[in-house]
């Protein structure tokens, strides 16, 4: 991926001058296996948990220092080139609407981070949080998605960015307001039908959408590139995280969706561009 000829963005926070682990190390991405896994089979919610763990071991959670980020670090200068594009590209989109896109602030963080959201350990993977409108990502993640899942490349490191995003925008178009109020009404979020993972199937497509419109500006990607973006979908489905943690699939504990499900919403974004072929919510088939 010719990722270069990106516009860099200067939304890019580094908080990673200080860090708030729990219990002053940091688990693996085996160790977010088993915490969401734990959460989704007793019903908690897995940024709880990993909360809890940090109060358990007298480890309170730290506020990073931030500073602004070192483009010379070629990481960071990849982050903002991806989140640059992403901001070019639903900037458009929002204006074809006849609305304005509100860029949202990456932070970059090591071990552990306070959010409106609350705590999160690294173990928690990227997140984003509508409280504040910011996407976070430990780098290290990148290491542990090669090493656990063989899952390497910077378009598939540029998906999960771009997955984030999506989480903003669907803040922005009002989802994330929706999803609230449905779980306040006793709404059926688990399972494989369930809203969390229509959410997140969305925002999986949003990335598609994203990667349609980034290759028709720059013409960046290269060969294997888009195969790599499909194999981290494939990775983090939810049927094939379950069955590596505990050798078995419980669809009524989904939260992401199928492999198969994440790959396919990624390709109906990739594959026209348009975000109202996006509406998880209102389809028959993931």
């Amino acid at each position: 991926m010719r990722w270069k000829k990106g516009r860099r963005s200067d939304n890019v926070v580094d908080a990673r001058g200080r860090s708030g682990g729990i219990g002053g190390g940091r688990l693996s991405l085996a160790g977010v296996v088993i915490v969401v896994v734990i959460g989704l089979l007793s019903g908690q919610d897995p940024m709880q948990i990993l909360g809890q763990l940090a109060n358990q071991t007298g480890q309170a959670p730290t506020q990073q220092s931030s500073a602004p980020a070192n483009a010379d670090d070629p990481q960071v200068a990849f982050v903002q080139s991806i989140l640059g594009d992403t901001e070019d590209t639903w900037r458009a989109l929002f204006q074809q609407s006849g609305e304005q896109y509100q860029d949202p602030k990456l932070v970059l963080f090591r071990g552990g981070v306070n959010s409106a959201c609350g705590f999160a350990s690294s173990a928690a993977g990227p997140f984003y949080c509508p409280g504040d409108r910011q996407v976070y990502l430990d780098l290290q993640f990148f290491d542990e998605m090669a090493k656990r899942f063989s899952v390497a490349g910077d378009f598939a490191q540029a998906y999960v960015i771009a997955h984030e995003v999506g989480h903003h925008v669907q803040t922005l178009l009002g989802v994330s307001q929706q999803m609230q109020s449905a779980r306040q009404r006793g709404a059926k979020m688990e399972g494989d039908n369930g809203l969390l993972v229509r959410q997140e199937l969305q925002a999986d497509c949003f990335a598609g959408v994203w990667a349609y419109h980034a290759q028709q500006r720059h013409d960046w990607l290269e060969e294997g590139d888009l195969e790599q973006a499909l194999k981290a979908a494939n990775a983090i489905g939810d049927d094939h995280l379950q069955k590596q943690s505990q050798g078995r699939v419980v669809p009524d504990a989904f939260t992401h969706g199928t492999s198969a499900q994440r790959v396919r919403w990624f390709r109906t974004g990739f594959e026209n561009g348009e975000p109202a072929r996006c509406d998880t919510f209102q389809a028959s088939r993931l």
